[in-house]
């Protein structure tokens, strides 16, 4: 994963934020995924069309988190939406 690429969800991805946290709906696999408060910032940040560096820095801003914790869970985060086929990755 580079952090200059963007990630593109799919278009069968429904999702609805509730009381600051987001509910995914996978629609092809009728699978439900629940996103807490820091990785719904997350979610907002890229459906805005940053590159993951761009949501990194963002993300970085807004929290007390340790740069490499911070890189790490972000990874992570991805890496299980792709995993989930929720989303690709594009330059």
């Amino acid at each position: 994963m580079d952090f200059s690429q963007k990630v593109r969800f799919s278009d069968t991805l429904f999702a609805q934020e509730i009381d600051g946290e987001t509910v995914l709906l996978d629609m092809t696999t009728e699978n439900y995924f629940g996103l807490d408060a820091v990785a719904t910032d997350i979610w907002n940040l890229l459906q805005e069309g940053r590159s993951i560096g761009e949501t990194y820095d963002a993300l970085l801003e807004s929290y007390d988190v340790d740069p490499e914790v911070l890189e790490s869970d972000l990874r992570t985060f991805i890496d299980g939406l792709l995993q989930h086929k929720l989303a690709t990755l594009q330059a």
